[in-house]
């Protein structure tokens, strides 16, 4: 007599659901929000938890690889660029050690890669002078920068692009003050290390060593410098300093690491050299150039989660409120806004909206989008929001029905409807309108004040 095979019972979920589901209830659940070493411990551990899902999704990497291509697009031209601002100041000469510290993790590579750009940027510079190639090239480079902008938008989860007069204006003027800070920085260093009193300090015991691990932390120091300005200014949305530097600082210990061991894979990779002879170096340069993106795009994501803790349960994932959700979440919101205004205390924005009601501030920066859009809200300049009119004129059920088409979209398939459901919606729709009647936002506050 055969054994019977052992059947799960109906609504167990599987082993595999269990330990899918065991990061979220170990980093995520009851236990995590209790205090103590182990509740904290818990909540820090989310950061790596979130930033190796989001790796492993995939769309980072899509990013990463078109932001790739379009580096190999600018370097020159930017390189170009950058080459004839800094020789106005008598400064080109710090640009090729830069370049040369970019590629230094290809080992020995990395100096015929240098020689080769700069070669290619000094044929472009001499070039461009007196003739339309420069308007294109400082076209190639802002649509460079807007692949950029695009890659740390989706990352902080912002729809709105800047728009072309301030990508334009924004854009040239990083490009241009870019250069510059950096002579100025290297130049004053240059001046400090070469002065009197820097001197004299030197010939102490102890300032051999201050110096030796200056010089050696001086690379890691300005890399993560300059992502955090990059973190502060690229996304378009207001980034905390603090956040943007805890990004800075990540991106830059990332980079020194993961520039070590590509150093270490391409000296001893010698299959490499033996699979793509001659094309080995261009490979070896697009796979750094693909991993210095990740390192820039991660963190980018460590400044996002740092700003927004409340968004690393969801990570990168699409957003999707039900219609329930967003009706209830425009009321809250319309009233929000109304008691501050009845008040007269401080105007609230979108941030503070989302802090309120504990919600992420994509589904409320679309929300109150779409009830600016059908003229219940207005945007002050300090990016406040105010109620469009007097508070007695919007009535609830106007609300309710503008958040059912952000929501739903302009769908209308009642004729294909069965007769007695449309019946029965129809009767269901005259109900709740019905319940709501003439009740203004006004009167929804009347009995908290």
């Amino acid at each position: 007599m055969s054994a019977r095979p052992q059947t799960r019972p109906a609504g167990e979920p599987s082993l595999r659901s269990r330990l899918h589901a065991l990061p979220e209830r170990v980093l995520f659940g009851p236990r995590s929000e209790r205090p103590g070493p182990s509740g904290r411990l818990r909540r820090l551990a989310r950061y790596p938890y979130a930033l190796l899902r989001d790796l492993l999704g995939g769309r980072l990497n899509l990013h990463a690889m078109g932001l790739v291509y379009t580096t190999l697009l600018a370097i020159v031209p930017l390189i170009a660029f950058t080459f004839g601002i800094l020789k106005a100041f008598n400064a080109q000469s710090i640009l090729e050690p830069l370049v040369h510290e970019f590629f230094r993790p290809m080992g020995a590579a990395a100096d015929e890669f240098t020689g080769r750009v700069m070669e290619f940027a000094n044929r472009v510079r001499g070039a461009l002078v007196g003739t339309v190639g420069l308007a294109l090239l400082i076209w190639t480079l802002i649509g460079t920068m807007k692949k950029v902008e695009d890659g740390f938008n989706f990352v902080w989860h912002v729809d709105v692009p800047r728009n072309f007069a301030r990508r334009v204006a924004e854009y040239l003027a990083l490009l241009t003050m870019g250069p510059v800070l950096i002579a100025t920085v290297i130049g004053a260093a240059h001046l400090a290390s070469g002065s009197a009193p820097l001197r004299l300090l030197s010939q102490l015991p102890w300032m051999d060593r201050g110096i030796a691990l200056g010089l050696t932390l001086a690379p890691y120091v300005t890399v993560s410098a300059l992502l955090t300005v990059l973190y502060l200014v690229i996304p378009n949305t207001h980034v905390r300093l603090r956040p943007a530097l805890a990004g800075g600082i990540t991106a830059g210990v990332l980079w020194a690491a993961i520039g070590r061991v590509f150093t270490l894979f391409v000296l001893y990779s010698s299959r490499l050299m033996v699979v793509y002879a001659g094309f080995a170096i261009i490979i070896a340069a697009l796979i750094w150039t693909y991993l210095g993106w990740i390192v820039l795009l991660l963190g980018a994501q460590v400044s996002f989660y740092a700003q927004n803790p409340t968004y690393l349960r969801l990570g990168l994932r699409e957003l999707r409120p039900s219609c329930a959700d967003t009706e209830r979440l425009a009321l809250s919101v319309m009233y929000l806004i109304g008691e501050r205004y009845l008040d007269g205390g401080p105007r609230l924005g979108i941030p503070a909206l989302a802090l309120r009601l504990d919600c992420p501030g994509i589904v409320v920066a679309r929300l109150c989008a779409a009830l600016e859009a059908d003229g219940f809200l207005i945007s002050a300049e300090d990016e406040t929001l105010l109620p469009t009119r007097d508070l007695a004129q919007i009535r609830l059920v106007d609300i309710l029905l503008a958040a059912r088409a952000h929501s739903t979209g302009p769908m209308h398939c009642g004729r294909a409807l069965p007769g007695r459901v449309q019946h029965f919606h129809t009767a269901l729709e005259a109900a709740w309108q019905r319940h709501c009647g003439p009740t203004t936002l006004a009167e929804l506050l009347r009995p908290a004040r």
